[in-house]
This record gives structure tokens, C-alpha cells and sequence, in this order.
């Protein structure tokens, strides 16, 4: 079986008329519960994350702002970050959600996990959130991972279509968290280029592998794999952190990098063999983008049939 993670508090996260929506998650149910894998998960239900794990990665100034902008009945972040009055009510119960997954994997109850959590969270930086994202969800399970769980190598492996600048601001120069992403390149935020690896400590623990539009899928999921087999393999993780975004799928209105729905399980096939490896299979999935809603639901039911051959 497979962990799965989810509660209707992410449905209120009201973003309105906004790619980012409640919908996604509906799709998602409706796609694995018509492949039969719903059933086949373990539930774990989501906790509220508390401020000293968000400190771990986010400034409290900005953690101060966030609670200063819900008192005041929401706002806006930045133009494409709107943050309704349950927002970062349900923002603290992705991060905690992503917690809870991280602690069941590491007590032992499965080995694998799938949370479907929202709002976002790879571009919150630690100072800033964007790109529909209040606070890191993956960021924060890897501080916890090392802080309350005393690892000393985690891996965050992401592949939404987005380069997750947050992510990588927040262990830039640290070797305790290795950060890989594979993502269309120019593109939004405007990080993500080969030549940021990292520094100080952490010089060599982040891996960028940007990618042009157009570039074919099968070299995507190559490239993607090469990673795995040398840098990531070389760092021998103790565990993986996935930010799964889907907005690679060839479909998707935002993104898109020509993937298809079946190149997810190819790409979860491969952590799962790193993890058995390195981290006694041990993987947690964190839900980042994808928002064509027919073809959504499908990159998830691959992605989480890769979870369960674990």
C-alpha cells in the first residue's frame, strides 16, 4: 500500500477564477478512483503544522506578514498568489500534511506516500511567497527530515515544469538537503540555470537540469534519469522528497513540456530504484502543479502506481 494524504480543509483555499483550483483535487480523486487505487491507499489524516517547523525554513517577518493578511480577510501575495480568509488555514495543513506523511513513512507504517495538498508550495522562498504558494510544503518536510528525524541526507527531487526557486533558495548552502530539478527553461520564475549548484556547504547539493521547450519527451525523461544515475546516486539519500507538479504534461495550459501521463510512472520507477537503494524505498510525493484537468488526474494515477510498486 501507499500512504495517501488528503482533507476537504485544502477545498477551501479559494482561489476563485484561477488556474490553481479546488478542481484539481476533484479531478485527481475522480482519475484514482476510477483506476482502483484510491482503495488500495493507506489514509493518513493531515496535521497543523506549528511555527517553529515553518521557521525552520521561512523568516518570521514573513510568517508575521502571512498572519497579518489573514486577520485582515486575505489578499493578494503578489499578482498571481491570491490568499482567501482560509487559506493559510489550509496552507498549514499541507505543510503539516506533508509532515504527517514524512513521520508515518519513518515510523514504518508504509514506505511511500501521495499527498494531494494545497495550495503549492515549491516557489514560496523563505522570505516571500509566489507563483501560488504560501509556504514550502517540500522545504519544510526536508528541515524536519534532518532537524526531528536526524538525517543527513535528503534528496527533493522535482519535476514540476517550474523551476522551484524557493526550494532551492532555501538549501543553497547546505549539504544536508540535495535539490534536483528538471524544468522548462526560459521560463517562469527565471531561475533554474545549469550554472546554479549551489554554494559554500552546499557547492555540488543543487542540480538543475533546464530544458527547452520542444525538447523531446523521451530526452526529458533520459535527462531526468541521468540525473538519478549520477549526481543523486553519488549523494546516496537516506530519503525522497518528491515535488510532483504535473503542468509537464503536453496538454497543460500553463506549461507544458510534451510529457505524457505514462512518462510520470516512468519517472517514479526510477526514484523508487534510487530510493530502495539509498533510503529504504523510503519516498514522500508532494502535489506542486498541473492544471489541465483532464489530463491531470491521469499523471497522478501513473505517478501513483510507481509509488506502489515500491
Amino acid at each position: 500500500m501507499t500512504i495517501l494524504v488528503h482533507h476537504p480543509i485544502y477545498l477551501e483555499h479559494d482561489t476563485g477564477d484561477h488556474p490553481e483550483c479546488a478542481g484539481r483535487l476533484a479531478a485527481i480523486e475522480q482519475a484514482l478512483r476510477r483506476a482502483g487505487l484510491w482503495e488500495r491507499c493507506r489514509e493518513v489524516a493531515p496535521r497543523r503544522v506549528t511555527r517553529a517547523e515553518l521557521e525552520r525554513v521561512h523568516a518570521p517577518t514573513y510568517l508575521d506578514a502571512l498572519d497579518r493578511m489573514e486577520a485582515d480577510g486575505g489578499g493578494f501575495l503578489d499578482a498571481d498568489t491570491p490568499m482567501s480568509p482560509r487559506s493559510l488555514e489550509a496552507a498549514r495543513f499541507a505543510a503539516g500534511g506533508v509532515l504527517a506523511a514524512v513521520d508515518a513513512v519513518m515510523e514504518g507504517q508504509d514506505t511511500t506516500a501521495l499527498c494531494l495538498v494545497r495550495p503549492p508550495g515549491h516557489h514560496a522562498t523563505p522570505t516571500r511567497g509566489m507563483g501560488f504558494c504560501l509556504y514550502n510544503n517540500a522545504a519544510i518536510a526536508a528541515a524536519h527530515l534532518v532537524e526531528a528525524h536526524r538525517l543527513e541526507r535528503v534528496l527533493v527531487v522535482d519535476w514540476d515544469v517550474h523551476h522551484g526557486n524557493g526550494t532551492q533558495d532555501a538549501f543553497y548552502d547546505r549539504a544536508d538537503v540535495m535539490y534536483f530539478s528538471i524544468h522548462r527553461y526560459p521560463f517562469y520564475p527565471g531561475s533554474g540555470a545549469t550554472r546554479e549548484q549551489g554554494r559554500g556547504a552546499g557547492l555540488g547539493t543543487t542540480v538543475n537540469r533546464p530544458l527547452p521547450v520542444g525538447t523531446p519527451r523521451e530526452e526529458v525523461v533520459g535527462a531526468f534519469r541521468s540525473v538519478l544515475e549520477s549526481e543523486a546516486e553519488a549523494y546516496r539519500p537516506q530519503f525522497v522528497l518528491i515535488s510532483a507538479g504535473f503542468d509537464a504534461y503536453r496538454e497543460d495550459p500553463i506549461g507544458g513540456l510534451g510529457l505524457e501521463p505514462w512518462d510520470y510512472r516512468q519517472m517514479t520507477t526510477a526514484v523508487m530504484a534510487l530510493a530502495r537503494r539509498h533510503a529504504q524505498g523510503r519516498v514522500v510525493s508532494a502535489l506542486e502543479g498541473g492544471y489541465h484537468l483532464g489530463g491531470l488526474g491521469r499523471c497522478v494515477a501513473e505517478h501513483l502506481a510507481g509509488l506502489m510498486q515500491a
